[in-house]
């Protein structure tokens, strides 16, 4: 979960100080030489998804350091919703094939916080003392 935390903060850090290095990326296209257009406000929007990865990725961290488990057990379903939406965006054109790996990123990070929260249960099932009769 902290690995999870720092990279999304990092990747918030790149946003809000080069988007264009952040769209490109995601495997969109730069701004032609011109620069934007009225009305484009790519950046704009950038700058509040870049936001919101640098303070989910403190959340993480701060989760993480604290161990608290039922943050990441409520992160895997959600994970996998933004898979599946990110996935559909592709699929659906709305976004370049390049942005498969933003879905498929978390959906890997779901799959892998849902079997190790599994494995620490077992783990902790196991180390419990049996109760008395």
């Amino acid at each position: 979960m902290s690995v999870f935390g720092v990279l999304a903060a990092g990747m918030g850090i790149v946003g809000l100080i080069a988007p264009d290095v952040l769209i490109k990326m995601m495997g969109f296209s730069a701004a032609p030489d011109g620069g934007r257009g009225d009305g484009d406000h790519t950046v704009v929007f950038l700058t509040a998804s870049s936001m919101a990865a640098l303070n989910m990725g403190v959340y993480y961290v701060l989760a993480a350091a604290g161990d608290w488990t039922a943050f990441f057990r409520w992160t895997v379903p959600f994970r996998l919703l933004t898979c599946t939406v990110f996935t559909l965006a592709v699929l659906g054109d709305r976004a370049p094939a390049g942005f498969i790996g933003v879905g498929l990123w978390e959906g890997l990070g779901a799959v892998a916080t849902a079997i190790a929260l599994r494995k620490d249960k077992q783990r902790a099932a196991r180390s419990a003392p049996a109760a008395a009769v």
